[in-house]
């Protein structure tokens, strides 16, 4: 677990544009279950998700479509919610960061650690502008 201090800005950067933190099992699925789409965002402490993940999932949100909620889970503090979050993700492996896209709770659109590490934020917003022109 990581001090909550240490996670408190890298929570902020997502849940200051609008994303819902989820802390348990039971409110990730209740964060699935709703009609429409949900982006789920796995957080991480890692770089990748610094200079690439989040930063990407901000700019995915300038489109003129977009996921109906916008949710995140924060690995190595979160989790309950982290596990309920990938549980919805199989067949994919676990990997934070990651991003999730769901349509009425079913998965449509997954960004592993792989496709986020090394890329810029740019290359993932407009990897998840795709996939909400396609989905929502």
């Amino acid at each position: 677990m990581y001090p909550a201090e240490l996670v408190k800005p890298m929570r902020e950067d997502l849940t200051t544009v609008g994303f819902e933190e989820l802390h348990t099992a039971e409110a990730v699925d209740a964060a699935l279950a709703k009609e429409g789409t949900t982006l789920v965002v796995v957080n991480s402490v890692c770089g990748c998700a610094a200079a690439n993940a989040r930063p990407g999932a901000k700019m995915s949100l300038q489109n003129t479509k977009k996921p109906d909620h916008i949710v995140t889970v924060f690995a190595g503090v979160d989790r309950e919610a982290v596990d309920a979050a990938r549980g919805h993700m199989v067949p994919f492996p676990p990997s934070s960061p990651s991003m999730a896209l769901f349509k009425d709770g079913e998965l449509v659109h997954m960004l592993e650690r792989h496709h986020i590490e090394g890329r810029p934020a740019e290359l993932i917003a407009d990897n998840l502008k795709d996939a909400y022109n396609a989905h929502c």
